[in-house]
């Protein structure tokens, strides 16, 4: 039987939660625009902004998951399990998730998202891993926190583009296949080492009191942090906050941060909360954490799973709604002209989407802590 980290599954399980809400509003929803301050609701801003928690912290745990799993594995045993399951989160995004987006099955439009970018952080701590665990943090922590100067300094060219700075990345393999990199590598890079680090913390032996109180601490110190940078609006993020027609929308600007690059302020809102929550979670047990535990226990299988269960929605729901079966146009996400629900349909679909893949979450991850197959390690 394999054992879990309890706090871990509830805080990824909990983002997974949010996280299908983001992508029911990104496949169901009618078009709309809800980080525009002009044209934004304060309901539809944070409909979206809830959402901005979740890449951060996969990332994040991605790193502290890969610590653990040297745990139990020699340096050379990690280095190349981690080479391996980047390509692989690499390769599931160059097929199964470009074509749940684009629903192109010639691949003439690929997306590289947020699996590769898991993966090539992976790859990238791959080769770093027989250097001390302090360095790799400290790697992290230095493009965290430097990249958006970077992306000043340096030229613009297809290897910063595919790098650095992703908005998104166009990289043409053809006169009719084109790969579009939405989550630059290096910057998302930054927090999957800070994590690996912070997995210093899950070791065997490791103080509970002190680690919950290095993560709390760490977590406001980054949220503070935030704050302060960001009413300064000087550096830390390319999009500075602006006073807006009212006190609600003026508190949206200033919440608005930067997702691609993923900015300074960006990571400091999303992962100082997570840390946070991450101290307050360990003993934490009631109905509401074990449903989270269940999501939380198989990342992998349901990010595949719940992104084809919304396109079949979305399928039937253009049958329904007797829309012609004709594309808007936009390559990297594949939509019929016309559809659209409004934003409490959304929610009412994404709470019977998580209803629904619940039962197929809890027996899977029952499955995967009962047996040792090699490739649950990969699904």
């Amino acid at each position: 039987m394999k054992n879990r980290i309890h706090s871990i599954d509830i805080v990824r399980g909990l983002i997974m939660i949010i996280m299908t809400l983001d992508h029911v509003r990104d496949f169901l929803h009618t078009p709309s625009q809800p980080t525009n301050m002009q044209t934004t609701t304060v309901v539809l801003f944070f409909t979206r902004w809830i959402t901005h928690f979740c890449a951060p912290t996969f990332v994040f745990l991605s790193g502290v998951s890969a610590y653990l799993a040297g745990q139990r594995r020699s340096k050379g045993e990690l280095s190349a399990f981690l080479l391996k399951r980047g390509l692989w989160l690499v390769v599931s995004d160059l097929v199964f998730i470009t074509l749940l987006f684009s629903f192109n099955p010639k691949f003439q439009f690929i997306t590289l998202e947020v699996l590769a970018a898991i993966g090539v952080g992976m790859i990238l701590l791959a080769a770093l891993i027989r250097l001390p665990v302090w360095l790799i943090g400290t790697i992290g922590f230095v493009i965290i926190f430097g990249h958006n100067l970077a992306e000043t300094l340096l030229p613009d060219n297809p290897v910063t583009g595919i790098l650095l700075k992703a908005r998104p990345a166009v990289i043409p393999l053809s006169s009719t296949h084109t790969i579009f990199e939405l989550y630059a590598f290096i910057p998302w890079a930054g927090p999957l080492l800070l994590g690996y680090a912070f997995g210093q913390l899950y070791a065997n032996g490791f103080n509970g009191i002190k680690r919950r109180k290095i993560l709390l601490l760490s977590g406001l110190a980054a949220t503070l942090l935030f704050i302060a940078l960001r009413y300064i609006n000087q550096y830390g993020d390319p999009a500075p906050w602006a006073v807006q027609r009212n006190a609600a929308h003026t508190l949206l600007s200033f919440l608005n941060t930067t997702k691609q690059t993923p900015s300074l302020l960006y990571l400091l809102m999303t992962l100082g909360p997570v840390m946070v929550l991450l101290s307050l979670t360990e003993n934490i047990s009631n109905r509401f954490s074990a449903i989270c535990e269940v999501f939380g226990n198989v990342p992998y299988a349901y990010f595949i799973g719940h992104m084809a269960f919304i396109r079949l929605i979305n399928v039937l729901l253009i049958f329904i709604d007797d829309i012609p079966f004709k594309s808007t146009g936009f390559p990297l996400v594949w939509q019929a002209d016309g559809f659209g629900h409004p934003l409490w349909q959304v929610y009412l679909l994404w709470l019977f989407v998580l209803i629904v893949l619940y039962f197929p979450a809890r027996w899977y991850g029952n499955y995967k802590r009962g047996h040792k197959q090699w490739w649950l390690s990969y699904l």
